[in-house]
């Protein structure tokens, strides 16, 4: 990402593997919520074209949510400017003022991040360099040129070779100690924020023009990941990239490895992984993805590994449509058109999903992996409705619906919580009632409830668990 990309975020929550379905799943980012839908594109930038966002199926707005760190708004963070040649702040690692740079990303957070009381997501941007010497590759060798200079200036008789080898330790030090200095200040200033470096971990697993290609993370890329500990143990969020190219096969094998990293560290709660993905086609960057094609880049991430609770997708759009104003217009009519529609069909579903059928107190995960069955509402039983800049979700699960719940889905259960799957005979005691949902316009608004569309029996509040004509518990916060 780049400071003059506009994004745009999606999010649902998601959890590494386990050995049991009740193990290590931490309670949800916002209670009862498996599905969390985040916005954060500066709406100034198409307000100045008098172009409406409408942005009521997503969750939160800018500074209140998840905030994003580049290279300029944390610390001081030394990395050169590859047109110019010119040294920022020592340019590599090893020169880098640690004690200054922390100082400054203490002023930054309380900056950018004000409340101290808030949650949400704070992601550090930082591309310029890896903190492994063999990731720095094409471009990024200049660091590996500069850090050799660096130590034969201190010693001009030293051989290149035992240089080399004395510049990589050096490096991979420095590397580890800032970037693992600005996140336990972020933790200790801001701990109810998720923090984590933006295409960390990655996978590596391009070429997907080959014939043959797997979109399987190489045994080296998985060795020099584990070398990363240090970084997994220091991060309380992941927040990988994937891109829509070959997208099952890439989507599924880069969050699963970003899954396999979060256990490392031996945690008994692991860290969730927020999946960084954009709703445009790399290669096309003008054409939105349909909502087929959403179905198959988006869903993969739903269930990367067996036993795995929901995911946040974060998506990001660069408003690079020139001029400005018909990328703006696009989106616009995108929002409305497609992608609001499909989110609120999915958050309705997971949600409807972990009420019924995991008691409230889950999450529902594919009883086979592997296999295309996600949570979608079957349209012959609901359908979705936006007026006045709300979107409603109206309908009642049928009988084959609830069947479907019960044969494909399993149940993987909060922490502490027993959650059980209903049996399909259970399931259809709750038939007896429509079910409709809301999702509010303002999006300050914390407790955005949505109701049955009659008077519910008694059986269907116990079976659902329900509060007092909060029928179902608020689907956003």
């Amino acid at each position: 990402m780049r400071v003059g990309e506009v994004h745009f975020q999606v999010a649902l929550r998601q959890l590494p593997c386990c050995n049991e379905l009740s193990f290590c799943l931490a309670s949800p980012l916002f209670e009862h919520q498996p599905f969390i839908v985040t916005w954060n594109i500066p709406d100034l930038v198409c307000k100045r074209y008098n172009i409406s966002l409408d942005t009521s199926a997503f969750k939160g707005v800018p500074g209140q949510f998840l905030s994003l760190f580049y290279t300029d708004r944390l610390g001081l963070y030394p990395h050169i400017d590859l047109k110019s040649r010119k040294e920022f702040y020592g340019g590599i690692p090893q020169r880098a003022n640690l004690k200054a740079s922390l100082e400054k990303a203490r002023a930054d957070i309380n900056y950018y991040i004000p409340s101290m009381t808030n949650r949400g997501l704070a992601v550090i941007d930082w591309e310029e360099w890896r903190p492994l010497w063999d990731r720095n590759w094409g471009t990024k060798r200049i660091y590996q040129t500069l850090s050799v200079a660096h130590v034969m200036q201190a010693n001009l008789s030293l051989p290149v070779q035992q240089a080399t080898v004395k510049a990589k330790q050096q490096f991979q030090e420095a590397a580890r100690n800032l970037m693992s200095g600005m996140l336990a200040l972020g933790r200790a200033m801001r701990p109810n924020y998720l923090w984590g470096f933006y295409l960390f971990p990655n996978c590596y697993n391009y070429g997907w023009k080959d014939q043959h290609y797997t979109g399987q993370c190489s045994k080296e890329v998985r060795r020099q990941n584990d070398e990363l500990l240090w970084l997994w143990e220091s991060s309380t969020a992941l927040y990988p990239s994937v891109y829509l190219q070959v997208a099952a096969l890439m989507v599924r094998n880069r969050v699963q490895e970003a899954l396999r990293v979060s256990a490392l560290p031996g945690w008994s709660a692991t860290a969730p992984v927020f999946v960084y993905m954009r709703p445009v086609f790399v290669d096309d960057n003008k054409r939105f993805l349909s909502q087929p094609e959403l179905t198959v880049t988006f869903m993969p991430t739903m269930s990367a590994c067996k036993f795995v609770s929901t995911t946040i997708v974060i998506l990001f759009i660069p408003l690079s449509i020139s001029p400005l104003q018909l990328s703006c217009e696009a989106l616009s009519f995108y929002l409305t058109s497609t992608l609001n529609p499909y989110i609120t069909n999915v958050t309705t579903a997971a949600q409807l999903c972990s009420d019924f059928l995991c008691r409230g107190n889950g999450r529902c995960v594919r009883k086979n992996y592997k296999s295309s069955h996600y949570l979608h509402l079957n349209p012959e039983s609901f359908r979705v409705v936006n007026t006045q800049k709300r979107y409603f979700v109206l309908g009642s699960p049928s009988l084959a619906d609830l069947k479907s719940l019960s044969r494909r889905f399993n149940c993987q259960c909060y922490k502490g919580l027993k959650c059980t799957p209903r049996t399909y005979k259970e399931l259809a005691k709750s038939n007896r009632a429509g079910v409709y949902f809301s999702l509010e316009s303002n999006l300050e608004t914390k407790f955005q409830s949505y109701h049955t569309s009659i008077n519910p029996t008694p059986i269907l509040a116990s079976v659902l668990n329900l509060t007092v004509f909060g029928l179902i518990r608020p689907l956003i916060l």
